[in-house]
């Protein structure tokens, strides 16, 4: 988790470096909008991204509270990921940016 002094002062330059990239958004659609998710739930389902790539981003969304990993004593071993409590306030942010989208291709046509 980032210290307070690690953060950028401004809030906007904030939640980008703690959300702005490509595949955190898309882990965090996919928790969203399909609930608690697996490992190999991920790769299905965000395109292109490498399992490397997805531990690095699970690691920081977890390290920075925004989601939770949950370990079940299974053999094999099984883990899900789903929204903090903080994590889940990030919802109308993810609304809004789907809906600027849909209009936007929507005005293309």
């Amino acid at each position: 988790m980032l210290t307070r002094e690690e953060l950028p002062e401004c809030p906007v330059a904030t939640t980008v470096q703690l959300i702005g990239n490509k595949w955190k958004l898309l882990i965090l659609r996919n928790l969203f909008y399909n609930g608690k998710q697996r490992f190999t739930d991920f790769l299905k389902s965000v395109p292109g991204i490498s399992k490397r790539v997805l531990t690095d981003n699970l690691r920081a969304l977890e390290g920075d509270g925004i989601i939770e990993r949950e370990v079940f004593a299974e053999v094999p071993p099984r883990v899900e990921y789903c929204l903090s409590p903080l994590g889940k306030t990030l919802k109308p942010i993810l609304d809004a940016m789907a809906d600027w989208g849909q209009d936007y291709k929507s005005n293309l046509i």
